[in-house]
């Protein structure tokens, strides 16, 4: 144990969960390049085309429809990272559970304090946090969207409004992949409870699955196309 607390395998599982989450995260978004490829990029330019569309027809009862259900989704995952934080909050006050919970599985390797087990579920907590905070901006912005398309006028003339609310419904949409991705990430965390080992093996499985999805997924094809 070092210091008592953390194994060596726990720091090196935490240290390749927090490059996995961190880097990827750092690459896809900031990296041009790579980030062009993306299937959010080519979402990008959908919603763009969408907002174009909307400078030549009067009636967009099914434009306000659409960004009210982009709320809905967005919102119902801001309440349900709420609920997760209840539940890991209570939790965290609950090692001895934890621990009697665990060692009916096998393979498992409980953690060794209370401190130990209060540091996993501070990871998870830390997690659905930033979820909290990355979809509740992201429904924000889907509001503010709203606002803008109904100040839309018609015609070509209004070309710059409707290039406005693209960028603000990209960036909306932006903030609801990192909520979603944080969402990944706290799957892998929890399996840090089980063993350090299957933390360092759900991390990498959720990176190759994003990946995949994003750059590797059928639907991005199609969206490309």
């Amino acid at each position: 144990m070092i210091g008592g607390v953390l194994s060596g395998l726990d720091l090196l599982a935490l240290a390749i969960f927090l490059g996995c989450w961190t880097g990827y995260a750092a690459v896809v978004d900031r990296v041009p390049s790579i980030q062009s490829r993306s299937v959010i990029a080519a979402m990008d330019e959908h919603r763009r085309r969408w907002m174009l569309a909307l400078l030549h027809r009067e009636n967009r009862i099914s434009d306000t429809a659409i960004i009210g259900n982009l709320m809905s989704s967005t919102g119902f995952l801001a309440n349900t990272s709420i609920l997760i934080l209840a539940g890991l909050v209570a939790l965290m006050g609950a090692p001895d559970l934890g621990n009697r919970v665990l060692a009916a599985l096998p393979f498992a390797e409980p953690p060794s304090s209370d401190f130990a087990w209060e540091v996993r579920i501070a990871l998870m907590v830390f997690i659905f946090v930033r979820a909290f905070f990355e979809l509740t901006w992201a429904l924000r912005q889907f509001n503010y969207c709203s606002i803008v398309v109904g100040g839309i006028g018609m015609g070509d003339a209004c070309t710059h409004q409707a290039e406005m609310a693209a960028k603000v419904a990209n960036r909306a949409a932006r903030h609801f992949n990192s909520g979603l991705r944080a969402y990944y990430f706290g799957l892998a965390a929890l399996a840090w409870i089980v063993h350090p080992v299957a933390l360092i093996a759900a991390s990498l499985l959720v990176l190759r699955e994003l990946h995949r999805r994003e750059f590797r997924s059928a639907v991005r094809e199609v969206l490309q196309g």
